[in-house]
């Protein structure tokens, strides 16, 4: 069982940044994938961004590639996404993921309650 709780999200004007972090708790971290997803109103849960157990490979969807930055700490539990560049499109709850072994399209095993993140035009 792993449990996970995001945090930092907020409002921020368009252009601006935010790092939003993913402490997991129970078992073992680095022995998780780790993922990113967001959900708009009204539209479905999409892929952000993923990395490996080690960190050494990291995924992107093509609309946050060279604005997102997913890293991870192995030693304190955690998983980042570093926003930078954001736009009102990215306005939407963000949600942590975690996956048993490598990142896959099979989906994760544990997610955590998300945080809002909104940015103003």
């Amino acid at each position: 069982q792993v449990q996970l709780v995001e945090s930092g999200g907020g409002l921020v004007q368009a252009g601006g940044s935010l790092r939003l972090s993913c402490a997991a708790s129970g078992q073992t971290f680095s022995a998780y994938a780790m993922g990113w997803f967001r959900q708009a109103p009204g539209k479905e849960r999409e892929f952000v961004a993923a990395i490996s157990r080690s960190g050494t490979t990291t995924y992107y969807a093509d609309y946050v590639r060279g604005r997102f930055t997913i890293s991870r700490d192995n030693a304190k539990k955690t998983a980042y996404l570093q926003m930078s560049s954001l736009k009102p499109e990215d306005t939407a709850v963000y949600y942590c993921a975690a996956e048993l072994g490598r990142w896959s399209a099979q989906g994760p095993d544990y997610w955590g309650q998300g945080t809002q993140v909104t940015v103003s035009s």
